[in-house]
């Protein structure tokens, strides 16, 4: 049985990180006779070997802080000339690890499935405020996520309010509308955009109008992966991120002249960006963190490498990482539509 287990934290920050790594600690000592170490700054510690002890007293009171004491980065676990499967393997054998708990979104998941078939013991937790993990119904760090943008809404419709100006706000996701949609709703925004579903500056422009009309200042949530119809792919002019991916954003600064232009309503934007991640997690997140690092150490103790845990209704379920990465969890179109219908 596996006894000494090394965790990671890869990718984006995330509230929520330090309570799966307070929760896994926590269950795997008491309940499974589990040892840890944290590997600081993701996958290049495991790579480097540069971990620290992680016990009861290390993990005292994390549930409620942001970020990760472990740090993270979007160094890969087959960067050259330190990475891949047979040197991790020898990393592991020199530091005593039977395994590895790795704690991250999309591109920590393809790797550690990777990593598995290419022999190495490794179990994982999703992370990503995102929510656009198909294999679990909701990640954490979403809630909280959901919570600063609604609170930005809240704030920037008073002083849209003041001065009659349409206010564009732009929040993560990436190619899904989750955040979006969801804080857009609870903060009653005039219209939604989401990559999902492209819509015109006519349309948009249209929805404006309407709110003024009636003597309302427009608020608009519009996603970083949001595109006009006319669009290949989403705005992004940051080059590339560690896992060779576009990095998204500015979507808004584009949308806000344009709506001005077609309005003649005077537009302004906000970019919410790193907010997002920022901060203590919501009580949601907490608990969801905390359940999903508990049961991460039953997998291990039912031997379970090669699975990843979830969130299937209220339960925590087991899911093999080719399901985990099966598909995208994007906005359903007829859960859009509905919504749509309140627009402008």
């Amino acid at each position: 049985m596996a006894k000494r287990l090394g965790i990671l934290t890869s990718g984006g920050d995330c509230p929520g990180l330090n309570a799966v790594i307070r929760g896994a600690v926590l269950k795997g000592e008491t309940v499974h006779g589990q040892e840890f170490v944290g590997f600081l700054d993701g996958w290049k510690g495991l790579i480097e070997g540069n971990a620290i002890t992680l016990d009861r007293r290390s993990v005292r009171g994390l549930s409620s802080q942001g970020g990760t004491i472990i740090r993270t980065s979007r160094v890969g676990p087959y960067r050259e000339p330190d990475g891949g499967a047979e040197n991790i393997k020898k990393r592991m054998k020199q530091l005593g690890i039977d395994g590895i708990i790795a704690i991250g979104g999309e591109g920590t998941a393809s790797a550690s499935k990777r990593l598995f078939e290419d022999g190495v013991n490794i179990v994982g937790v999703p992370k990503t405020i995102d929510n656009d993990l198909a294999a679990t119904d909701y990640t954490f760090g979403f809630s909280t996520a959901v919570e600063i943008a609604t609170e930005a809404i809240d704030r920037l419709r008073t002083t849209g309010n003041s001065h009659k100006r349409c206010m564009v706000l732009e929040v993560m996701g990436r190619h899904a509308g989750w955040i979006a949609l969801f804080s857009g709703i609870a903060g009653g925004a005039h219209a939604i955009l989401i990559p999902e579903q492209p819509e015109t500056i006519e349309q948009i422009s249209e929805w404006v109008r309407s709110v003024v009309h009636r003597g309302r200042a427009p608020m608009v949530v519009v996603a970083e992966g949001f595109k006009f119809p006319d669009m290949d792919e989403a705005h992004s002019t940051k080059g590339l991120d560690g896992f060779n991916r576009p990095r998204l954003g500015g979507i808004g600064e584009v949308l806000a002249p344009l709506i001005e232009e077609h309005t003649g309503i005077e537009t302004r934007s906000t970019v919410l960006g790193h907010i997002q991640r920022g901060g203590a997690p919501s009580a949601f997140d907490r608990v969801l963190a905390t359940r999903l690092g508990m049961a991460v150490t039953d997998l291990i103790a039912d031997g379970g490498w090669g699975q990843m845990v979830a969130l299937h209704g209220t339960n925590i379920a087991r899911v093999d990482f080719a399901e985990a990465l099966a598909d995208l969890k994007t906005v359903p179109p007829e859960s859009y539509a509905d919504y749509r219908q309140l627009f402008g």
